[in-house]
């Protein structure tokens, strides 16, 4: 590559980034919404999950549920009186964004093959989104403020967060009547639709089970052996998520599992998204440096449950 093509990738790289690093490198509430997108789609846990785009650092999601009973006996043209009267319940759960960086280092010759087709803009951001919401999906699972790697030690994830409604396996791997109890531990008001839960499980954890559905010599069996065919239980798909860990218990041959609605997890990511770029001229890379801001959070955790010292 000659000189005076890195001189050309150079500027053309520099007029790509003008844009996004520009305003101290605070991206535009269009570009903000665009990576988002990104960011989502990247990950099946915030494809599943309620995002929340945050005005500020901390922000509150306000819950109206009516927990009892509200109808009563009524009589034509006369009000309930005072002790018949319901107030709905009303709580709140802030999220409050941690700080976050990620950075990612592109080649002089992965600029010049994105220039040359003219997505240098779209490689950044693609390959941002992709490194960043696999890091996101960690921590929202894994965090856990004890934890001795200080990424995970930054906040608790929905493992840690999840202690209303616990089953423990006991070192057995997932079977229907660990899913049939994870259901059963729930408060039944969380169950009226069910096709809106999912058992958030590992992806072997999710495999195991399906082999031993296709050990039954039947068509439904052969289903769950040569295609890729959701697996149910009770009327709820068990979810193989990438992140969940596979490294638990003495042996590190245990996982746990998740059930709820997935919309009951809250991923709020603050919209002040930050891009700065810089060069390293003796690696030949163009350095990017995303800041950005997120928490997550159950809105009902009452409504979860969760299996522990699952056998893989």
């Amino acid at each position: 590559m000659s000189h005076l093509s890195n001189r050309f990738i150079l500027e053309k790289a520099d007029l790509a980034l003008a844009d996004l690093t520009a305003g101290g490198g605070l991206l535009q509430p269009a570009q903000a919404q665009k990576f988002m997108r990104l960011l989502i789609k990247q990950s099946v846990l915030l494809q599943l999950a309620t995002v929340v785009p945050m005005a500020s650092p901390k922000q509150q999601i306000s819950k109206i549920k009516f927990g009892a009973r509200v109808l009563r006996p009524g009589q034509e043209g006369t009000a309930l009186g005072a002790v018949d009267r319901v107030k709905p319940d009303l709580s709140d759960v802030e999220l409050d964004a941690k700080l976050f960086k990620a950075e990612v280092r592109l080649s002089d010759e992965v600029l010049e093959d994105s220039i040359e087709r003219g997505e240098l803009r779209q490689t950044i951001m693609e390959m941002l989104a992709d490194a960043i919401a696999r890091d996101m999906e960690d921590v929202a699972i894994n965090g856990d403020t004890a934890s001795v790697d200080p990424f995970l030690a930054t906040m608790d994830g929905i493992l840690k967060q999840a202690t209303s409604n616990i089953v423990d396996a006991a070192g057995t791997p997932i079977t229907k009547d660990l899913l049939r109890d994870m259901l059963k531990t729930l408060p039944s008001e969380y169950l009226r639709d069910k096709k809106a839960m999912r058992f958030l499980s590992s992806v072997d954890a999710d495999l195991g089970y399906r082999n031993t559905l296709a050990d039954r010599a039947t068509v439904a069996g052969d289903r769950f052996l040569e295609d890729d065919t959701p697996v149910l239980y009770s009327g709820v798909p068990l979810q193989p998520i990438p992140l969940f860990p596979e490294n638990l218990g003495v042996g590190g041959d245990q996982t746990a599992i998740v059930l709820c609605n997935p919309k009951n997890v809250h991923v709020g990511i603050w919209r002040n998204i930050r891009f700065e770029s810089d060069r390293d001229i003796s690696e030949g890379t163009l350095k990017i440096v995303a800041t950005l801001r997120f928490d997550v959070k159950f809105a009902e955790e009452p409504g979860v449950a969760k299996a522990i010292n699952v056998q893989l």
